[in-house]
């Protein structure tokens, strides 16, 4: 290992990575692949979806490969909305562009009857009959681009959409609906809670989308996250002629990340805590009078980020009486993130069409569990049941949110991941829709994995 220097820190040791990998290796070669005991669409359907699929294939590599080319951060992918818009209506699809005081959501809807522009009015007839949702992303991150692969998210699920409508247009019936629901600012944002709190979900009873990653998983954890921000409001004075006049802000917060650091130890392995300094004082002549430290924290389960986020509070409390000065907590400037809830026969489905197309994807516990992000469908998921699988598009070792990782999501890895997703989104929706033990057993799944969590007031 290469030791650090003046000018560089010691380079990171992969001995960890390498060590997951082969574990995983060896757990992917014993894992039998996921099977589902239910019919699903009729033969004839399902091939309509595939013949759609590959009809559109060339529209959704490119649609892939332009958002890419253009990133844009949350709230502001009007490009991409744009060009997603265009490729709709080049299909004879025109989507309803806007939401509330969302510019950059849409929507469009698809019955046994055709197209239509997926609004959701209550004063306008909707359809009866059972509704899913394919829900797409499209913000980037600042500096490296679309390096979570939203483009490739976007891509197949309009491409899904396109092999339904085309499949509608080739004779195909079923029951109900399917959204195609355009969802922005993801990355940090919570641009899904934001919309369902203006009813931008409401009637949908499923929901489905499928995340670029280094392995194909069905349900690999994503864990709910908050924000904290702590404030220390102390007393100013000066710092060598009367320090035992002040009460230092800057040391609360030294003292709390120290804190937050050793409780680590007795936290359950899928929590996590980070945070940064955003505040620290003005001079060093003077004894900081405010000070501010924020944190992300997440955790695995509703109940665990619950007890956690008590247990930072009260540590942050406990610092202040240490300090004597006072703690100022600020929860969740934007929408908290719930963990993701997989429905299992939904996954079971979308495993048998990825195997179709040459993926293994893999139950939970394959892939390591600590390989684990968060993300606003969560909140989706504890409303009604949905998956969110994750499919291969860079190599294992390629972490997201890196350049790297932009590279393979704008490159043949990505455009492959691209197509098979519309595949498999587009079948399993077809295939919730046509049938109904399907949709019961997605609602029991659901129902006894606890049912509807009232979201919006679960920390209230």
């Amino acid at each position: 290992m290469t030791q650090p220097d003046a000018e560089h820190p010691r380079p990171v040791d992969p001995a960890f990575s390498r060590a997951l990998q082969r574990r995983t290796q060896r757990k992917q070669a014993a894992f039998t692949p996921l099977h589902s005991p239910f019919v699903g669409a009729d033969a004839a359907a399902a091939q309509l979806v595939r013949d759609g699929a590959a009809a559109a294939d060339a529209d959704v590599v490119a649609l892939s490969r332009r958002i890419h080319a253009h990133p844009e951060e949350a709230w502001q992918e009007h490009g991409s909305v744009a060009a997603i818009a265009d490729l709709l209506g080049r299909h004879g699809v025109r989507p309803t562009v806007g939401w509330s005081d969302v510019a950059t959501a849409f929507r469009a809807g698809l019955t046994a009857h055709g197209v239509d522009d997926g609004a959701s009015d209550p004063d306008r007839a909707v359809p009866a009959g059972p509704t899913i949702a394919v829900l797409a992303e499209y913000d980037a991150l600042p500096g490296v681009g679309h390096a979570c692969g939203h483009n490739i998210i976007a891509a197949s699920v309009v491409g899904a959409f396109l092999a339904l409508v085309a499949t509608v247009r080739g004779g195909a019936r079923f029951p109900g609906r399917v959204l195609l629901l355009g969802t922005p600012a993801e990355e940090g944002n919570s641009g899904k809670e934001v919309l369902a709190r203006t009813g931008f979900f409401a009637g949908v009873d499923a929901a489905i989308m499928v995340h670029p990653f280094g392995y194909d998983v069905v349900d690999q954890p994503f864990l709910g996250r908050r924000q904290l921000r702590v404030t220390y409001h102390g007393v100013a004075a000066h710092a060598s002629a009367s320090p035992f006049l002040g009460r230092n802000a800057l040391d609360a917060v030294v003292l709390n990340y120290q804190a937050v650091g050793l409780l680590r130890q007795y936290l359950p392995p899928s929590d996590r805590v980070h945070g940064v300094v955003v505040d620290g004082g003005t001079r060093p002549s003077v004894v900081t009078e405010r000070a501010t430290v924020e944190y992300y924290v997440r955790s695995a389960d509703p109940e665990t980020l619950r007890d956690l986020s008590d247990r930072l509070a009260d540590l942050a409390r406990g610092v202040a009486l240490a300090t004597g000065t006072r703690a100022e907590l600020s929860w969740d400037p934007l929408p908290f993130t719930l963990p993701v809830r997989t429905n299992g026969p939904l996954a079971a489905r979308w495993a048998q069409h990825q195997a179709d197309r040459g993926r293994t994807a893999t139950a939970g516990g394959v892939v390591p569990e600590i390989l684990a992000a968060s993300t606003d469908f969560g909140n989706i998921s504890q409303r009604i049941p949905g998956i969110h699988p994750m499919i291969a598009v860079g190599p294992p070792d390629v972490a997201l949110h890196t350049r790297e990782f932009t590279g393979f999501a704008g490159g043949p890895a990505g455009d492959a991941a691209a197509r098979d997703a519309a595949v498999g989104l587009a079948l399993t929706a077809l295939d919730w829709l046509s049938d109904p033990a399907l949709r019961e057993a997605v609602q029991r799944d659901f129902d006894e994995a606890g049912g509807v969590i009232d979201v919006e007031g679960y920390f209230g």
